[in-house]
């Protein structure tokens, strides 16, 4: 005994099989939307073989070559409070913050 298949049965299939794999799709886009998964980029402050640097008195910055010392009005992080990377926590404070010329932390000047 033969089957026999008629085109519209076939095309309704095909057409069953995108319309899931479109569901399949759009499950998986909501699952990584509703996880909270992101792929967040992170920018350096300095390039590798440099270290940051900030004007004393002020909240300038700079990188500095790893064998060269901070230049004139330019003074190193205090340790521990370093910024690593853009927007990161220390970051964020050293826009408000400085050093004065004894090295104490107080707030910026030019802060606003």
């Amino acid at each position: 005994m033969s089957r026999r298949i008629s085109r519209p049965a076939t095309a309704s299939r095909r057409g069953r099989v995108r319309v899931a794999a479109a569901a399949a799709l759009a499950g998986a886009a909501a699952a990584v939307a509703l996880t909270g998964c992101s792929f967040a980029y992170e920018e350096d402050i300095c390039s590798e073989g440099e270290y940051p640097v900030m004007t004393v008195g002020g909240t300038g910055s700079a990188c500095v070559s790893d064998d060269k010392q901070p230049p004139k009005d330019y003074t190193r992080y205090p340790e521990g409070k370093v910024p690593k990377q853009v927007d990161d926590k220390w970051d964020v404070y050293w826009r408000t913050h400085t050093l004065d010329k004894d090295g104490k932390i107080i707030d910026a000047p030019d802060a606003g």
